[in-house]
Order: C-alpha cells, then structure tokens, then sequence
C-alpha cells in the first residue's frame, strides 16, 4: 500500500526525517511512535504533500507520488486528521463533511450548485452513515465551532473518512481525549480496519497504539530505530533508551 525510501525531510541543518524506509501493508493499521520531536509528524506531511521530500521516494499502491500535490494525493486516496483540529468552524457538522466528499459521483459534477443540487442521494446517506459513525447525527445542524473538543476530534476523523481513503493518516486522534473517548476511537479505528481501510497511526497515547496496531515503527531524531509487533516494540532495548534516556543493553 505504502512504501517510504530513504525518505528524508531537512529543515536547514535540521535533519527532521533522515533516511527513513517503512512499509505499510494493505489493511493493516501501522504504529509509528517516538519521543517529541522524533519527526513523526513530519513524516505525515510529507506523505499527504504538505511538505516536499528533501530527498527519497514515496510510493503509494505502486505508484511514485512525490511530484503529486495534496489534492491529487487526495483523490488517489490519501487521507488525513490533523494533530491541531482543523475544520470550518463557521460550517455545519453536516456541511464539513460535505464539502469533503471525494466519490467519483460527487467529483463529476462541476460547480457549487450543480453539486449541491443534482441527485446526491448517495452523497448524502454516506454522509448518514459517518453521522452515525462518529456519533455526530443528533448535531449535524450545529456549528463545527461550536462543538465540544471530543466532538470536534470525532468530526475530523469522520470529515477524512467522506474522502473515501484508501490510506488514512492519523496524527495523534486521541490527543486531549479522556480515558472514555480513547476507548471509544480505539473501538472506531478497530471498525475501519474492518471495512478495509489500510491506517498509518502516528500517537502518544500507547494503550491505544498497543491495543490496535500489527505493527509499529519508533522513530529517534529522524531516523528509525526499531521495528516490530507491540509485544517486540514494548520489549526492545533501543525504545526505552528513547523514551527513558536510559543505556540500552
């Protein structure tokens, strides 16, 4: 599904991605950790075209897509939530997701109104279905603003899912969430693997990345440094070093 190599990403001297190489499977849901500032993040805007590539390759479903930018990475079927809540605020919960269809349906029509009005019925029960989703259906007439930060959390990752991705890339979902809330996306996250959608999980919150990815990789000051299942990545020396500071053995 995806494939990063040699991937790197500098910012002046700041190697913020060096060298990475990392494959994603077709549905799995793969964990990439690491302490602040490891270029987690970094590495998810390289991938959905908010940053260029200092150097490397990136391959999705076989196919080079680092001249590709953000909308046509978007149509291929790369999707994402961001680790700062970004919706329209001043839109409805129903009109954030709207305006992110990405159904071959909805892209054939050119023009606000003729998308607006011309037979979306499929447009709008899959906009039912992500209402339901993401527990959102009794506010879809309420302004994204307006919404708790919980609410907000889940309305972002129901606006990436109206582009019907292939590849979803998640940025710290549970960041802010209480205990309750990261079962509830633990539960969600579990679904989408379920229907077939491949998820790049990039958090903090580890009872979440132990209890839904197959695999993970950690990163260290750009660079990889372990590579595992949970039960691997939990037990290697490199990871406590990075998170501990203490001498791996």
């Amino acid at each position: 599904m995806l494939e990063l190599r040699s991937l790197a990403r500098h910012f002046g001297g700041v190697r913020a991605v060096d060298g990475l190489n990392l494959t994603v499977q077709d549905g799995q849901i793969f964990g990439l950790i690491g302490p602040n500032g490891s270029g987690k993040s970094t590495t998810v805007n390289v991938i959905a075209g908010l940053l260029p590539p200092t150097a490397g390759t990136i391959l999705f479903r076989g196919e080079d897509i680092g001249p590709l930018p953000t909308h046509r990475r978007l149509r291929a079927g790369i999707a994402r939530t961001f680790q700062n809540i970004r919706l329209f605020g001043q839109l409805s919960v129903w009109q954030n997701l709207w305006v992110a269809q990405n159904s071959a349906e909805d892209l054939a029509r050119r023009g606000f109104f003729t998308r607006w009005l011309g037979g979306q019925s499929g447009v709008r029960d899959e906009i039912a279905r992500l209402l339901e989703f993401s527990g959102l259906a009794h506010k879809q007439n309420e302004l994204a603003a307006n919404l708790a930060f919980g609410e907000q959390r889940r309305l972002e990752l129901a606006r990436a899912l109206a582009a019907r991705p292939k590849l979803l890339l998640l940025d710290e979902p549970a960041a802010g969430m209480n205990s309750e809330e990261v079962g509830q996306l633990r539960e969600r996250i579990l679904s989408l693997r379920g229907s077939g959608v491949t998820i790049l999980l990039v958090e903090h919150v580890m009872e979440l990345v132990m209890g839904v990815t197959d695999r993970i990789a950690v990163l260290n000051f750009g660079q990889k440094i372990a590579e595992g299942t949970p039960a691997e990545i939990q037990a290697h020396p490199a990871v406590r070093k990075a998170y501990l500071g203490g001498e791996a053995a």
